[in-house]
């Protein structure tokens, strides 16, 4: 691929008991992540009677820590995960610090790495968020820059689903999906849309570079007006009746080929 040298150059809300409140972790792995992590826990909520395997560990640290630990109802606590598997366990944490896209690419530069970043174009299904955030943690992925408006925000679901990734990865909150793209491009970055109409395939596709993948909606994929801003359009080959894959999934698929080709460069 013929491809141009491009070098590198809100706080969420208040603390509540809605199920869909940023401040919310339900699950033991997230919440041992939350206590490992930056964010502060005002206190726990545990099942009545549930004190065994891997919640003894997290009340050990609750105590060390000073954290204040609330037995009540399973009932409860399903009502706070809103859905989210809780395994007996909530944390009121402090609502998530969003990052800059300037801190993603102090991370790229202090790692001595390529930038390469996640643009969400109408990602809607926590599931789906919470499993790009793992797979982006896995994989390396410098930030994420996920839309106020039309897209799933952090929710306990979403915590729940990305297994404590939350606590590493950079996410970034834009307004406008398109003036983001343009501002990648000033800072030199591909921007890369994942489309299954098009030619070119992941394989056939230089990742070694400065690149940001753009992933759509569950259902339509990338807008119309998204897509004409990215420089490529790339598809991943299917060979089954199937036509598309699970966003998480394709999420999943390209970045491991970025990873492929940036440990054994072509």
């Amino acid at each position: 691929m013929n491809q141009k040298q491009r070098s590198y150059l809100p706080k969420s809300k208040r603390e509540n008991d809605r199920p869909d409140a940023e401040n919310i972790v339900c699950g033991r792995n997230p919440v041992m992540e939350a206590l490992r992590g930056n964010r502060t826990i005002d206190k726990l909520m545990v099942a009545k009677g549930e004190k065994e395997g891997s919640l003894l560990r997290i009340l050990a640290d609750a105590k060390q820590r000073g954290i204040p630990v609330l037995e009540t109802a399973r009932a409860k606590l399903e009502s706070l995960a809103g859905g989210a598997g809780h395994q007996g366990v909530v944390a009121f944490v402090t609502p998530f610090t969003y990052s800059t896209i300037e801190q993603m690419f102090q991370d790229a530069a202090n790692r001595q790495e390529a930038p390469l970043l996640l643009v969400l174009d109408g990602v809607t299904d926590p599931h789906n968020l919470g499993a790009i955030i793992r797979t982006a943690n896995a994989v390396g992925v410098h930030g994420i820059l996920l839309p106020k408006r039309n897209a799933c925000s952090l929710t306990a679901t979403v915590l729940k689903a990305a297994a404590g990734a939350c606590e590493y990865v950079r996410i970034a909150r834009i307004t406008n999906v398109t003036d983001a793209i343009e501002d990648l491009k000033r800072r030199n970055v591909w921007i890369y849309g994942a489309d299954g109409e098009s030619e070119q395939t992941l394989h056939q596709t230089d990742w070694t570079g400065p690149c940001a993948i753009v992933l759509g909606d569950e259902g339509k994929g990338i807008s119309r007006l998204v897509l004409e801003h990215c420089d490529f359009r790339v598809r991943i080959p299917m060979k089954g009746q199937i036509g598309s894959l699970n966003v998480s999934v394709a999420g999943a698929v390209l970045l491991y080929e970025v990873l492929r080709q940036r440990e054994v460069p072509r």
